[in-house]
């Protein structure tokens, strides 16, 4: 199982339209849009689920800066929560 971050997205940008770019390059467990929780908004990033390591390799390589809706996308394995460098103390 690999997870996979997508950043760039262009704001208009679907949790369907993710699914069909990666479904090219196998199966899809999840697709997870990241919304602003006030505005409902994309915050212009996301993740994908893919069972499968090597096609997950698959569609890095195939999907990083890659155009969708006129942004190239970033996409790169997702770093797991823990590490993730600190934005500080949260009050």
């Amino acid at each position: 199982m690999m997870n996979i971050y997508v950043g760039n997205l262009a704001y208009g940008v679907t949790q369907d339209e993710l699914k069909t770019a990666f479904s090219a390059y196998g199966e899809i467990s999840s697709v997870n849009l990241i919304t602003d929780k006030f505005t409902g908004e994309s915050k212009g990033f996301g993740f994908v689920e893919m069972p499968n390591n090597s096609e997950a390799d698959a569609a890095i390589k195939g999907l990083n800066e890659t155009p969708l809706k006129g942004r190239n996308l970033k996409v790169n394995q997702a770093k797991p929560r823990g590490e993730r460098p600190s934005r500080g103390p949260r009050w």
